[in-house]
């Protein structure tokens, strides 16, 4: 049987947000140059084995609480656009063990990366919603029965999808987070208002509601009041430019970063991370934060 480790005892414990690590794809890219498939910095998984290990290390050794498995781009959809020996399955198995192999005994919450089936900015979905059904109900569990202790599904920002995600870890009793995307007019991509979608997922009994991949910007228009009476999170993208899965690059650096967050602290956030553009330093920053804040 799995042992699986609790989110929210975790936090009760340390007495002060969990840190959440920071980008992997985008990270990975500044390392190695890798072909990019719809599978994205997935394939590294099994051709860079170590380096991927060394990583979840690094964010570990930085401070992170949680670490996030290399399984952005692992469902399904990506998975049959790709010709490969091992199975979708076998994939994401294997993507897990990288995160428990760097975990080792530890206790850090492994969260199993759930990304929407098609682009994360793609404004036009093409996927029917049995075909977004059939994709997330596999790729998450996939990843429960590869053992991760949470099911994080990140940047959504279509409301039938959102609505999938959410149900099928509902229903299965699965401990998930549902992380939203949006813009600078506080809608999902779909059109709705950021806080309809957030009471109306109230209702579905997530562990946490995240914001994500948002710029600080933007993230600085949310009316924190309205996020007091759950729990939630959130990880910002410190990249450069306009968003995109490739070529991305660190825009923030890790000190204005946890600058940055440090005005958030007073809302009592579940979770704290950084997104796209970021590495193990904003991570050890965060770290620093919270140390000198939360000291005993």
């Amino acid at each position: 049987m799995i042992e699986r480790l609790s989110i929210d005892a975790c936090f009760e414990n340390k007495k002060r947000p969990l840190i959440l690590d920071g980008a992997i794809g985008s990270y990975l890219q500044e390392t190695i140059n890798y072909e990019a498939t719809s599978m994205w910095s997935s394939l590294l998984n099994i051709s860079q084995k170590q380096k991927v290990i060394t990583l979840h290390k690094e964010y570990i050794e930085a401070g992170a609480d949680i670490i996030t498995t290399n399984t952005f781009r692992t469902n399904p959809t990506a998975y049959k656009n790709v010709q490969l020996d091992l199975s979708n399955q076998e994939i994401v198995r294997h993507s897990v063990a990288l995160a428990h192999e760097a975990r080792g005994s530890r206790k850090v919450i492994i969260a199993g990366s759930n990304a929407p089936a098609e682009d994360c900015y793609q404004i036009r979905r093409t996927l029917s919603i049995e075909e977004l059904f059939d994709n997330h109900q596999k790729h998450i569990q996939y990843l429960w029965d590869a053992g991760v202790d949470i099911i994080l599904n990140e940047t959504f920002s279509h409301l039938d999808e959102i609505e999938v995600v959410s149900q099928l870890c509902s229903r299965k009793n699965i401990p998930y987070i549902i992380s939203l995307y949006f813009t600078d007019e506080l809608k999902i991509l779909s059109g709705e208002d950021i806080y309809e979608v957030i009471n109306y997922l109230k209702e579905l009994n997530p562990t946490a509601i995240a914001l994500n991949c948002i710029s600080t910007q933007t993230f600085s228009q949310i009316d924190i009041s309205k996020l007091s009476n759950i729990k939630w999170g959130f990880y910002l993208n410190c990249g450069s430019g306009k968003v995109t899965d490739h070529n991305i690059k660190c825009g923030i650096n890790p000190k204005d970063y946890s600058e940055f967050v440090k005005k958030y602290l007073s809302t009592n956030p579940l979770f704290i991370g950084s997104c796209c553009g970021s590495n193990p330093s904003h991570t050890k920053a965060l770290k620093d934060l919270f140390d000198e804040i939360y000291r005993d």
